[in-house]
């Protein structure tokens, strides 16, 4: 294995969760018969650049299929976030009518609709069939394909050099960082920005968050590795600001290096002064990941083994990714888990892969009252625990697995 950056041969450990499915791959009813495709989950941390990456063993294609499941806009507080984005970003870089706004892995149009519900010109792009056609029905233009340098140029060409491109939760979900990068560099106006959103390296080992590990995301992306990327692919970070997104996100602005246009500012050196002061830059940083995955996994498994010893029905919240890695890496199945329930209708009926959990509409909650129900997005509890709060109702109780084992009252 070499690395996707760099290409260097020195990759040391950070995480094994053994094997698993493709983590959006959920199972029709009539495929429950059928055996599923498992492939190894082990990332590495390259030593020379310190991009934290997967072994690859699949194609993209394999990972994002015309059958993609997630829709960003199921989540209302990350339809807040999406509007508030482009509210600052419309006022921060002076957009309006004749601007070009671009989104790569547009998804169902979660992001663009603000941006084209204030006049501003703009285009999608997206490579899976499912969230592209909903995009489309907000009435948002989408180009049905994988972002890369080539894309990147034809786009250009055919007039959508972008005053501001986004690129939200993708960055980490392509194989060939430096293709993706330099199509940025590419579409790009002069004076154009670029941001990019992703969750940090840094809480993912701060805070136990093995789960957000699953093929789709080939990468584990701290400030470090990606100034390093931007810069060898015609990018220049100019600034960083933290969210709480997905356990802790960074968004990184950048430009075009070329032009340098916009200044770099001090926050991009705290970051990196930060990310360094915690050891992110030597390999002992990386080594104990594996031990806080197996705690997190072991404690959640012999919480789920006591309930059932107790009688008691446990259910849970979220047929999301980081939840399928968890529930395939504890060994889960539907003797210890009852049922998942997911807002989507797409994934309503179908079975979680790996754990083949069945996916149920809301109203099962009310009917089954479980006394413990799951959170297995954690990232988004509180917006859940306030959908759920009636689950007090019959003395339910809500439980998180990552970082701790809490049993939320």
């Amino acid at each position: 294995m070499k690395c996707r950056h760099c290409q260097s041969e020195h990759l040391g450990p950070f995480l094994d969760l053994g094997t698993a499915p493709p983590s959006n791959s959920y199972v029709k009813p009539e495929d429950r018969a059928k055996p599923e495709l498992w492939y190894p989950l082990v990332i590495r941390v390259c030593e020379e650049c310190r991009l934290v990456q997967t072994e690859d063993f699949a194609s993209r294609e394999t990972f994002f299929s015309e059958n993609y499941a997630y829709f960003s806009s199921f989540s209302g507080s990350w339809l807040g976030h999406a509007k508030a984005y482009a509210a600052d970003m419309t006022r921060r870089f002076g957009l309006d009518a004749s601007s070009r706004v671009v989104e790569v892995a547009a998804n169902d149009g979660y992001l663009l609709q603000y941006f084209q519900g204030s006049g501003i010109p703009c285009l999608g792009v997206e490579p899976t069939a499912s969230t592209a056609a909903a995009a489309r029905e907000k009435g948002i233009e989408i180009v049905e394909d994988f972002f890369g340098e080539d894309l990147a140029l034809k786009l250009a060409t055919n007039g959508w050099s972008a005053d501001l491109m986004a690129a939200n939760n993708v960055l980490a979900h392509v194989p060939d960082i430096n293709d993706f990068v330099r199509g940025f560099a590419r579409m790009l106006k002069p004076q154009g920005v670029a941001t990019f959103e992703f969750p940090h390296l840094y809480n993912m080992v701060a805070e136990a968050q093995f789960d957000t590990a699953y093929h789709e995301h080939y990468s584990y992306l701290s400030l470090t590795a990606v100034d390093r990327i931007f810069a060898a692919n015609g990018l220049e970070v100019f600034d960083v600001e933290t969210t709480p997104w997905h356990g802790g996100s960074l968004r990184v602005f950048a430009c075009r290096s070329a032009e340098a246009h916009h200044p770099r500012r001090d926050t991009v050196a705290l970051m990196l002064a930060k990310e360094a002061e915690a050891g992110m830059l030597e390999s002992a940083y990386y080594a104990g990941f594996q031990q806080a995955a197996e705690r997190v996994r072991n404690d959640f498994l012999e919480f789920m083994i006591d309930c059932q010893r107790q009688g008691l029905k446990v259910a849970a919240y979220g047929a999301a990714a980081k939840g399928n890695t968890l529930l395939n890496f504890a060994g889960l199945k539907p003797d210890l888990l009852s049922f998942v329930v997911d807002k989507n209708p797409a994934k309503q009926g179908l079975f979680l892969p790996g754990s083949r959990v069945p996916i149920v509409a809301e109203s099962v909650l009310s009917a089954e009252k479980p006394e413990r129900v799951v959170i297995l997005p954690w990232n988004l509890q509180t917006e859940i625990k306030q959908q759920l709060s009636y689950i007090s109702d019959w003395g339910g109780k809500f439980v998180t697995a990552v970082p701790t084992l809490t049993l939320h009252p």
